[in-house]
């Protein structure tokens, strides 16, 4: 028991309540545990992973796992910590997200042991008469207590009244699924104690909640985000997902260690120790996490040459061996365009920041002017200290 506590309590920010998942544990049935995913994005990242590494510890324990996809909550938009109303998703939208999801859990989770749910499955059977009920069961002045919503309301900003419908929403998937145990990142403790609320309503035992960090992305600052372009994508190339985790900051490491590694505490206590000794250098104890991670997501083969990779590139100033290669054709080839083109940048914007911050070099020189027209031929991209493409610039190219 103690070992399991242990287990679950790692990396956790808070458990409500401890009391509650004891007695619950005690108990002689596996649980049910459950956490959601918005399919908003179609693309899972680090970030994610720290919930469903959660929920493969809870597979370990024998324990039965739910991962919801909210392909009806999608289509609402979470307004948690957002100051303004999210765009709607398309049902269309969400569909082709979610497929993509379901394939990527299974990097980490046991297929065997997972039980996909859609809350589609459920609110779609909602009548006029039973989203009444729900709605009576919270009032507006308690919605209004909630940070973003008070923050909007203090500030003349609008609230559309559906938004008030998404904590309800995700509440009444734990009446739906029973829930034991719901996880979810610490911007989602209004939505988690919502279930507990409802469940109550509808004569259920309150579920437990556990919530989870959020995680910085690369930066070491901002939470991890696409938008941002301080993610790891889990579907990226393993050269990249390596030389990405590579280039975190010391400090970052052992938190990226704690939330999503396999290491016990205890190894990751005994890899600090070294590093602060002095008998182990942070950037060792780094390739070890790059290496575990990259492997999780790709393979062990993968990993060894995504590492060997890192050497020569960077340790050894030369260029990757297998870096990929873009065609484009002359019309197109501006350096904004190419770079767009390659899809190693989130966006536009991203390249014309780095472009001015001196980030970017083509066949090793600075680029400056990312509106400039590539010559024909074969031209090599360097962006940042990690990311490297070739653009083969040719009338045959196909964009």
């Amino acid at each position: 028991m103690q070992e399991a506590v242990e287990l679950i309590r790692r990396g956790s920010e808070e458990i409500i309540n401890e009391e509650e998942l004891l007695e619950r544990l005690r108990g002689d049935r596996p649980l049910t545990i459950k956490a959601g995913f918005d399919p908003t994005a179609p693309d899972l990242h680090l970030g994610h992973t720290v919930l469903i590494q959660k929920l493969k510890h809870f597979q370990e324990l024998g324990h039965n796992v739910v991962f919801l996809i909210g392909d009806f909550t999608g289509m609402i938009g979470d307004p948690s910590g957002k100051s303004e109303t999210r765009k709607a998703l398309t049902r269309e939208e969400v569909r082709i997200n979610a497929e993509t999801y379901k394939r990527q859990i299974f990097r980490i989770l046991d297929r065997e042991k997972t039980r996909i749910a859609f809350n589609a499955e459920w609110m779609d059977s909602f009548s006029a008469a039973d989203f009444v009920h729900l709605c009576s069961q919270y009032t507006v002045a308690r919605m209004l207590e909630r940070d973003d919503f008070a923050k909007r309301y203090q500030a003349n900003k609008p609230i559309s009244v559906h938004e008030f419908l998404y904590p309800l929403v995700q509440g009444y998937d734990s009446v739906a699924l029973q829930a034991d145990v719901e996880l979810g990142g610490t911007d989602q403790k209004f939505n988690l104690l919502m279930g507990r609320t409802l469940q109550r309503e509808y004569g259920q035992t309150p579920q437990v909640i556990l919530t989870m960090p959020i995680l910085e992305g690369l930066d070491g600052v901002q939470k991890m985000s696409k938008s941002l372009g301080n993610y790891v994508g889990i579907e990226e190339p393993a050269q990249d997902m390596f030389g990405k985790l590579m280039s975190i900051s010391d400090e970052l490491m052992w938190r990226y260690f704690e939330l999503l590694s396999d290491l016990s505490l205890e190894a990751i206590a005994a890899l600090q120790a070294q590093v602060a000794s002095g008998e182990l250098h942070p950037k060792a104890a780094k390739e070890q996490l790059a290496f575990e991670i990259t492997e999780r997501f790709h393979s062990t083969a993968e990993a060894e040459k995504a590492k060997a990779n890192f050497a020569n590139v960077f340790s050894q100033h030369q260029l990757p061996e297998d870096m990929p290669e873009i065609r484009i054709a002359p019309e197109e080839a501006s350096v904004i365009a190419t770079i767009d083109h390659s899809g190693l940048c989130a966006s536009r914007a991203e390249i014309k920041r780095l472009c001015k911050q001196g980030a970017v070099t083509c066949d090793g020189e600075k680029v400056t002017a990312f509106g400039d027209m590539l010559a024909p031929g074969e031209h090599v991209f360097k962006i940042g200290k990690k990311r490297f493409f070739k653009a083969v610039v040719s009338e045959e190219s196909q964009a």
